[in-house]
């Protein structure tokens, strides 16, 4: 696929590969289904994330998080710590800045078309004791009219619930996954139906995401599963696709689950750098992977896309596993009595830009990219995490692309 318009590759983005489009399946079990703001049988997803925006993370935002004391290690520590006011400022800053107008054309200019935005709870709707600041709604809504405005379609990503849903940094708060104590789980209703009431009629609105990455192994997954039903009845008589995260379970793993319950879609995570066996594969082995998971994906019976995914075949990217914790590639990584052991140098690749990644670092990118590309659009398509870092080469997509290394013909990279 092509992505650029600025540039004579460019010219391929018509054909986008027209010869997987049979491949997909026709998506979704019996039910009566809306007419959607975007086919989901007809076309392909293509897209990226606006992550570390409205939800900070340490690794695509270090400089925000390295004028903090170490034990700030996530949003909800940094707004513990600083205070109100500080924090206030210090977010309106990046909000202003870190995504503009100008960033959605350039995304359409790349020949992308959705868009998905990730955002806590605390921002849409806040709990009483919360120590978050407010403002980062306002700017989803301006948000959805720049999408619209640069023919982009958006899937809003509830990323961060009450209690956090999953333990990590992205969920707002490190820690325990608490999400399903007390009235958590209502409240990320609410947050939910709050969303549907302003932004669920947006013309750029086409998919709301019920959660991100619920930790299903340490969750009582009967309770994710009505939760998701709950949430799929508030929406479903708004013209979105009511979207849901596999929960870790796996991408095989819910099988009948869902039927009749139009409009669905199911979203996947597939990463192959937080794992220490994946860690010590050889490009051909990465690639070989990521074909086998799109031919899982394709076989769901729902609509199913990758959500996020990344160019890295390492975990060297700063903090990317957590502030203060190293990589497992180098064998500094240590973590809840986790052990890792050096299968690589992180020279190069844990901070700096794409141009400075060696030839074969570049090489490997573009054909593992090309080969996950081929492989999620055997289903529905695909969402890159993330369009921008400030020092994650192997997982910016804007800098990926203008170095050349998002390929532009792939249809032959799975077989």
């Amino acid at each position: 696929m092509a992505f650029a318009k600025a540039s004579t590759a460019a010219l391929a983005t018509a054909s986008l590969l027209a010869g997987l489009s049979n491949a997909a399946p026709t998506g979704m079990f019996s039910g009566v289904k809306r007419d959607l703001k975007f086919d989901f049988d007809g076309d392909k997803v293509r897209g990226v994330n606006l992550g570390g925006w409205f939800v900070l993370e340490p690794w695509i935002t270090p400089s925000i998080f390295e004028d903090t004391p170490e034990d700030v290690v996530d949003e909800y520590t940094m707004s513990a710590k600083l205070g109100k006011g500080a924090m206030q400022k210090k977010m309106q800053k990046h909000w202003s800045s870190w995504i503009t107008k100008e960033d959605f054309g350039q995304i359409a200019d790349a020949g992308l078309n959705f868009v998905r935005i990730p955002i806590g709870y605390w921002s849409v709707h806040p709990l009483k004791d919360d120590p978050y600041v407010q403002g980062a709604y306002e700017w989803l809504g301006k948000s959805l009219d720049w999408a619209e405005g640069a023919g982009l379609k958006v899937m809003i990503d509830l990323h961060g619930a009450p209690g956090s849903q999953n333990g990590f940094d992205n969920s707002g708060k490190l820690g325990e996954v608490g999400w399903t104590q007390g009235n958590s789980v209502a409240q990320t209703i609410k947050a939910l139906t709050k969303i549907r009431d302003d932004h669920a009629s947006h013309k750029a609105v086409a998919a709301i995401e019920l959660l991100n990455e619920p930790m299903g192994p340490s969750l009582d997954m009967d309770t994710v599963r009505q939760f998701y039903m709950d949430g799929w009845g508030n929406l479903k008589n708004s013209d979105v696709a009511v979207t849901f995260h596999e929960a870790f379970e796996g991408v095989d793993a819910w099988g009948d689950w869902g039927s009749g319950m139009g409009n669905l879609l199911m979203d996947v995570h597939h990463y192959e750098v937080f794992d220490s066996g994946m860690l010590e594969m050889a490009i051909d082995d990465h690639v070989k992977s990521a074909c086998a998971y799109g031919e899982s994906m394709a076989s769901t019976g729902k609509w199913t896309i990758s959500g996020e995914f990344t160019g890295g075949m390492t975990d060297c990217a700063k903090y990317l596993n957590g502030r203060g914790v190293g990589a497992r590639y180098d064998g500094t990584f240590s973590k809840e009595g986790q052990d890792s052991y050096y299968i690589g140098s992180c020279d190069g690749k844990a901070e700096g830009s794409v141009e400075d990644l060696s030839q074969e670092d570049k090489d490997n990118i573009s054909t593992f990219l090309g080969a996950q590309f081929a492989a999620y659009e055997k289903a529905n398509g695909w969402i890159f995490w993330t369009w921008k870092t400030e020092s994650a080469p192997e997982w910016h997509f804007k800098d990926l692309h203008a170095a050349g290394l998002i390929p532009s013909n792939y249809e032959s990279a799975c077989g």
